[in-house]
């Protein structure tokens, strides 16, 4: 998704979020953010075994078909390693070399975080209640004030978890985000784990509950190169296909508009295999992707007769690495690496080609994000019919449960 790029000092986001509101009949402000949010720490209990915010943790597939490290800043994924089509193994995830920088780049792309409490926008920042006519408006830290994305200035890619548990091939991170942290109503306890299983597969669950009525809508935001860098620098020889029949229309700075309209005969239509960098180039002029934007940033509504198929599958001809995502939610958003350095050019990791002394950058349109998630911004659509699943879904009440689940499975073709 588009980033958005901000220095992550309490005086500046207080500062952000009194500059941004706006009258609202019976409105609930953001509570003053607890002590435990502005330093990026977590309430929830867990052992963390010792192992610091930015310690590497690793985990491996019992077949040794994949390897995965992790770091308890953000639930970040920082590398995933799969065999090509030579047998070789390689890294297709984005991150840094320097672990803090997943929390201290000015950049801020979101590489392999779990954003939270609310993925994607939010209009106006701003959301009302069901059933309560109370309005809340949460940290605006989008399009100089205009929205909300992934939860606002500190949301979960920022917060510190805790490790509730370790294994060989799996780990669990828990993070309890307090009551009025960003403005959002009750406390939210979350867990995720991140699971490596036998033939390639990479397996995400995430749980949370809540003591009071608010938004929920998580998801994970990995930047995949399935050539790994080695193979060449962009995106344009990935092949995607997506089983989505309707994407979500959006303004110039991508909030829905409502519409659901056909992917047919657009640049949108993924239903049968295409290669990506052909599709990036039909959108130039269109603003597909918000105004100005040449390249994809849209989230696709799945279609429900499918079967057992994967609802998204990306391969790469060159590398010969494949993956198959299949979930449980609603929607995906494509992003297509966009702007990805635009704010600055930042280094590849030496598994990609970089490292110290090396002139090798993440570029734009040379990476993919494929989130899944909800219909993106459903909680502003409380009236609309072809809203009515989605809205349901993403207000968490007490005494239920959320549940996110996909699996990310890598072979060779």
């Amino acid at each position: 998704m588009r980033t958005t790029h901000y220095k992550f000092t309490t005086a500046a986001i207080l500062a952000s979020l009194v500059a941004c509101i706006s009258p609202v009949k019976s409105i609930s402000l953001p509570h003053p953010w607890p002590a435990s949010a502005l330093s990026a720490r977590s309430s929830s209990s867990g052992s963390n075994s010792g192992a610091g915010p930015f310690d590497v943790l690793n985990i491996s597939a019992p077949d040794g078909s994949a390897k995965a490290s992790f770091i308890r800043a953000g639930a970040h994924i920082t590398d995933l390693w799969v065999m090509d089509r030579s047998g070789k193994f390689i890294d297709v995830v984005l991150g840094y070399d320097e672990k803090s920088q997943f929390l201290s780049d000015p950049a801020h792309p979101y590489f392999g975080a779990i954003v939270g409490r609310y993925a994607n926008r939010i209009k106006n920042s701003t959301f009302t209640l069901p059933n309560s006519g109370k309005t809340y408006m949460v940290g605006a830290n989008d399009n100089d004030g205009l929205d909300t994305l992934h939860g606002g200035f500190l949301g979960w890619d920022l917060r510190i978890w805790s490790l509730v548990d370790q294994k060989a091939n799996s780990l669990t991170f828990g993070l309890t985000d307090p009551s009025g942290t960003e403005g959002f109503p009750a406390t939210a306890k979350a867990t995720v784990t991140y699971t490596l299983e036998n033939h390639g597969k990479w397996k995400i669950s995430m749980q949370a509950t809540a003591d009071g009525v608010t938004p929920m809508m998580l998801s994970q935001h990995t930047y995949f190169n399935l050539e790994a860098y080695e193979y060449g620098a962009t995106n344009e020889n990935h092949v995607v296909q997506i089983l989505a029949d309707k994407y979500i229309a959006t303004d110039g700075i991508l909030i829905p508009t409502g519409e659901l309209p056909s992917v047919a005969g657009t640049p949108l239509d993924f239903r049968q295999p295409v290669q990506l960098g052909a599709r990036i180039n039909e959108t130039a002029g269109k603003d597909i992707c918000g105004t100005g934007c040449t390249g994809i940033d849209n989230c696709f509504q799945y279609e429900t007769d499918i079967g057992n198929a994967p609802q998204m599958s990306v391969w790469s001809p060159k590398s010969g690495i494949r993956l198959d995502i299949r979930t449980n939610q609603k929607a995906a958003q494509l992003y297509t690496c966009n702007g990805v350095a635009n704010v600055r050019k930042i280094p590849r990791k030496a598994s990609q080609g970089g490292g110290q002394g090396k002139d090798a950058y993440y570029e734009n349109h040379s990476c993919m994000v494929l989130e899944q998630q909800n219909l993106i911004d459903a909680i502003n659509h409380p009236d609309d019919p072809k809203w009515a699943a989605a809205y349901a879904d993403e207000f968490l009440k007490p005494g239920e449960t959320y549940r996110w689940e996909a699996e990310y499975h890598f072979y060779t073709i």
